[in-house]
C-alpha cells in the first residue's frame, strides 16, 4: 500500500488557525477532493472534529480518525489510537493509496512512524502570522519534486498557489 500526505500551507509552514484553514481556495479543495475519493483518509480527531458536521464522515472515503481517547466515537469511522494503527486497518481494508489528512500532529507522526511515498503539498503564496498550528520540517533534499498545476488568485481563490508531489527518493 502506498502512503501519501495531503496537505495546503502557507510560506512558513503554516496550515491552521482556532483548528480551521486560514484561506478559501476552492480549487484547491476540489484537487483534495479529487485525490482522496474513493480511499482510505487518515486523520486527527482534532481535524475530524473541523470538518462540518454535514461532511462528516468525508464522504466516498473510509474514514479513520487517530485519537488517545479510546472513547471517542466518530460514527461510521474508525478509531484507533495511533497512525500505525490507522495505516494497519487501511492495509487489511485492501486500500493501494492511503492518505493522511492533518492535523500537524498527525503529519508529524506520519512523517516519523511511517513509509512515506508521496506528498501532496499546496504551497499557499502567502504568509499567515497568527496561524497555531504548522507543518513539520521536511528535508526536502530526500524528495523528488514535480509540480501539478498551479493557480493564479481569481474570482474563485484570492491567493496564488501551487500543487507540487513530492516523491521519496529511494537510495
Amino acid at each position: 500500500m502506498k502512503l501519501s500526505l495531503i496537505v495546503a500551507m502557507g510560506q512558513n509552514r503554516e496550515i491552521g488557525k482556532d483548528n480551521d484553514l486560514m484561506w478559501h481556495l476552492p480549487t484547491d479543495m476540489k484537487f483534495f477532493k479529487d485525490s482522496t475519493k474513493g480511499r482510505t483518509v487518515i486523520m486527527g480527531r482534532k481535524n475530524y472534529e473541523s470538518i462540518p458536521e454535514k461532511w462528516r464522515p468525508l464522504p466516498h472515503r473510509t474514514n479513520i480518525v487517530v485519537s488517545r481517547n479510546s472513547n471517542y466515537e466518530a460514527p461510521e469511522c474508525y478509531v484507533v489510537a495511533s497512525i500505525t494503527e490507522a495505516a494497519s486497518i487501511a492495509k487489511s481494508l485492501g486500500e493501494t493509496e492511503a492518505f493522511i489528512i492533518g492535523g500537524a500532529q498527525i503529519y508529524e507522526l506520519a512523517l516519523q512512524k511511517l513509509p512515506m511515498d508521496v506528498m501532496y503539498i499546496t504551497h499557499v503564496e502567502k504568509a499567515f502570522p497568527d496561524a497555531d498550528a504548522f507543518f513539520p520540517e521536511v528535508n526536502f533534499d530526500e524528495w523528488n519534486a514535480e509540480e501539478i498545476f498551479s493557480n493564479t488568485a481569481n474570482d474563485t481563490d484570492n491567493i496564488s498557489f501551487r500543487v507540487v508531489k513530492y516523491t521519496k527518493r529511494r537510495y
